[in-house]
This record gives C-alpha cells, structure tokens and sequence, in this order.
C-alpha cells in the first residue's frame, strides 16, 4: 500500500516537473524584424507597473513547439544602474516563468501564436509578492485581450 502511494507522489512530482517553468532560449524575443513589427502593429496593454505589447504571428515565425516569445525590457531611464534593471528583469522573467504554463495551455488551446513585449514602466522595484500579484492580473488580462481578437469566437 505504501508503493501505491509513492508511486502516485512520483506521477504528480513527475507532471509539475520545472520543464514546463523553464524559459529557454527559444522563447525569447531576439529577432529585431518582429521587435519592430511587434511594436509597429501590436496591440498594447497596461497592467500597473507592466506595459505589454503583443500580435498573433503565423506558424512559420516561430519555432515549433513553442507558441509564445518572449521580450522583458525595462528602461534605463527609470533605472540608471545596471544593477536594478537586472533585478527588475530577473524578478519579472520568473513571475513570467510562473504564469507561463496558464498562458501556454489558453495559446494552444486556440491554436494560437504570440510575440509579446512585456516592459516594467514604474520608477521602483516592488518586492517579488507584490510583483506576483501584479502579474496575476496581467495574465489574466492578456489572456481576456486575446480573447477578444479571436477570429472563431463569438463575445460573451
């Protein structure tokens, strides 16, 4: 009996593995020509302190298997030294790793691919709790404006 129950423990440690909280290279946003077109064209929402700019792109622009890229920017306007714009970048990259798998599953769900641009817009760093939170919203809110541009859908 005790088998069962570890042998059930290892199945649910094994299907949360941190692969799917992984942000490798291939989800990040490098390719200059669709940062321009991504900006030029996108859509664009603010979710306090994030700025996100995002377009559906057709399934040749990104690498297979990977239905979203990926930009975080802060500015160096509001953050002078390297130094806090890194610890806002690395705080906002592992909010965004803990999201990714709710944003994922709704992308291919719609069979749906995404550039997005997500851009830290406040003059402070709040603590990781607080950025959690704020990222809650922004998820939620990104996959709502998404929604709304889906060509199959009807409005509720």
């Amino acid at each position: 009996m005790d088998n069962s129950v570890e042998d059930a423990t290892a199945a649910t440690v094994s299907h949360y593995s941190t692969s799917n909280f992984q942000f490798p290279k291939k989800e990040r946003l490098c390719s200059e020509k669709l940062i321009e077109e991504l900006f030029r064209s996108g859509h664009r929402m603010m979710v306090f302190p994030y700025s996100v700019h995002w377009k559906m792109v057709d399934a040749d622009t990104l690498p297979e298997g990977i239905p979203a890229q990926v930009l975080i920017a802060t500015s160096k306007k509001k953050f002078h030294h390297a130094v806090d714009r890194n610890r806002v970048k690395r705080l906002t990259r592992e909010c965004y790793r803990m999201h990714k798998p709710q944003l994922y599953e709704y992308l291919r769900e719609h069979g749906l691919l995404l550039v997005l641009s997500i851009n830290y817009v406040h003059n402070e760093i709040f603590d990781f709790a607080t950025l959690m939170h704020k990222f809650d919203k922004l998820a939620t809110s990104l996959i709502a404006d998404i929604g709304r541009y889906l060509p199959n859908e009807s409005c509720q």
